[in-house]
C-alpha cells in the first residue's frame, strides 16, 4: 500500500504535528487564537530583536557572535558538563560503499544516546564528516532510522521515506559520496522514545509485523504528551530545546574524533526539524564549515496567526528568543561559514511572508557579514520534503564548501 501526499498529510495532522484538540478555522483569514490574537500579536510586533546583527551598533562581526550565542546557550536552560564519550559499538556491518557502525556514546553524565556511524569504504585518508539530523513528522517510533538504509525496516517507514526523502537514507548516500556521517536520535523519538510500564510488546520491541494502527496510535500517544514532557524538563529547571542542541554539539565532537574524519571539514543537514537543528548547530558551533537547512525557516512573528499548530513546538523552540533575535538573525552566527537554506512554497507549516522575511534577513545578514556569496535560500514548488531535486543541490552545496 502506498500512502498519498493527502493522506500522509491528514494523518500528521491528526495524530503527530498538529497539537490543538480541534479543528482549525477554514476562514483564509482567521487566526487559531480568536479574540487572543491580537494581544499576543502585539507583543511579537514589538519584541525589539535588540541583539540583531542588522543593528546599526553591532559592527564586529566575532564579538557580536559571542554575545549572541552566549544569549542562546542562556535560553536554553541546560548546559551539562563535559563527559568522554566512551563509545561502544553493538554491531558493524559491511554495506554497498560504507561500513555501518552501530554504537553508543555518551552525551551527559546521566546520557547515552544510540546512532549510527558511517564510513566509505577504501578510505586512505581523513575524510569530511556530517551530523544527519532527522525529521519530526510526527512519527516519533523512529529517529535515525529516518535518515540511514534500513535492513528489513517496516514497510511504513519505507513508505514515509518515499514522501519525504524520495525513497532514499540520505546519510548512507553521503557516506557513499565520501562523507562519514553520524545520525542520533532526538530525544523522545526512537530507541529514546516514552515508553510506560503496561505498553504493548509491539510499541516496545517495533517487530516488522506491527499493525499501521499500533504504529498510529503509539506516534498519536507520544504526541500527545509531547508537552507533558517538555513541562516536566521545564519543573527540573531544564528544556527540551537545551537537551537537542547539547545531544547534536556532543555528536559533533565524537564524530569529530573519529581517526577516518578530517576535523576542520565538517557539515550538518537536516529536514524538518532536523533543519532547523542543523542550522541551529552551525549557529552555535564553528567547526560546522557548511550546513544544510532544509524545511525548517521562517520569521517567528509571521507565524503566530495561523502557523503554530502545526510548526512551533516546545520541543525545540528556545523560550523567550523572539525577545532578543528572530530566527534568521542567527544566520550571521554562522556566517561567514556556508549556509544553504531550502523551503518549499507549498510547505503549509510556514507563512510565506514569513519564509520571503526570513530568506532576506538572512541575504542582509551575509551582506553585512562580508559574505554574501556564502548563503543561499532556496524556494521550491514543493511542499514539506527533501526532495530528489533539493538533495542535488544540497550535495553541490557541501561538495563546494565542505
Amino acid at each position: 500500500m502506498r500512502i498519498s501526499r493527502r493522506e500522509l498529510a491528514g494523518w500528521l495532522a491528526a495524530s503527530g504535528m498538529a497539537r490543538g484538540g480541534r479543528a482549525a478555522p477554514q476562514e483564509p483569514d482567521a487566526s487559531h487564537l480568536g479574540n487572543l490574537y491580537p494581544f499576543i500579536q502585539k507583543l511579537a510586533d514589538g519584541a525589539p530583536h535588540e541583539l540583531s546583527f542588522l543593528r546599526p551598533e553591532f559592527r564586529d562581526l566575532k564579538n557580536w557572535q559571542r554575545r549572541a550565542r552566549a544569549k542562546v546557550f542562556e535560553l536554553l536552560l541546560y548546559t551539562p558538563p563535559p563527559v568522554a564519550p566512551q563509545p561502544e559499538l553493538i554491531a558493524k556491518t559491511e554495506r554497498d560503499g560504507y561500513l555501518e557502525e552501530y554504537l553508543s556514546f555518551q552525551t551527559a553524565p546521566e546520557t547515552r544516546v544510540r546512532g549510527y556511524v558511517l564510513v566509505p569504504k577504501n578510505l586512505k585518508a581523513p575524510a569530511p564528516g556530517v551530523v544527519v539530523l532527522h525529521s519530526h513528522d510526527g512519527i516519533y517510533l523512529w529517529g535515525k532510522e529516518k535518515v540511514i538504509e534500513g535492513r528489513d525496516e517496516h514497510p511504513w517507514l519505507t513508505r514515509f521515506k518515499q514522501q519525504r526523502y524520495a525513497g532514499r537514507g540520505i546519510a548512507a548516500d553521503l557516506a557513499r559520496r565520501g562523507y562519514v556521517t553520524i545520525a542520533i536520535d532526538m530525544f523522545y523519538w526512537g530507541e529514546r522514545r516514552m515508553l510506560l510500564d503496561d505498553d504493548p510488546p509491539a510499541w516496545r520491541e517495533r517487530p516488522r509485523t506491527m499493525t499501521e494502527e499500533e504504529i498510529q496510535n503509539f506516534n498519536r500517544r507520544a504526541s500527545q504528551n509531547e508537552s507533558l514532557v517538555a513541562r516536566s524538563l521545564l519543573t527540573a529547571g531544564a528544556s527540551w530545546p537545551g537537551i537537542l542542541v547539547w545531544d547534536d554539539i556532543r555528536a559533533l565532537d565524537y564524530l569529530a574524533s573519529r581517526p577516518e574524519v578530517d576535523k576542520r571539514r565538517l557539515a550538518s543537514v537536516g529536514l524538518s526539524v532536523g533543519g532547523f537543528r542543523s542550522f541551529m548547530l552551525a549557529a552555535l558551533d564553528e567547526r560546522i564549515k557548511a550546513a544544510v537547512d532544509v524545511g525548517w525557516m521562517t520569521s517567528f512573528g509571521s507565524q503566530i496567526k495561523r502557523h503554530v499548530i502545526n510548526s512551533m513546538g516546545l520541543s525545540f523552540m528556545p523560550a523567550g528568543l523572539y525577545r532578543h533575535l528572530d530566527l534568521p538573525d542567527l544566520a550571521a552566527a554562522v556566517a561567514p561559514r556556508a549556509l544553504l537554506v531550502i523551503n518549499g512554497s507549498e510547505d503549509r507549516l510556514f507563512a510565506p511572508d514569513g519564509v520571503k522575511a526570513a530568506f532576506e534577513k538572512i541575504a542582509r545578514c551575509y551582506a553585512k557579514a562580508g559574505a554574501a556569496e556564502r548563503q543561499r535560500c532556496s524556494l521550491y514548488d514543493a511542499p514539506h520534503e527533501f526532495n530528489a531535486e533539493m538533495q542535488a543541490e544540497a550535495w553541490k552545496w557541501l561538495e563546494r564548501w565542505v
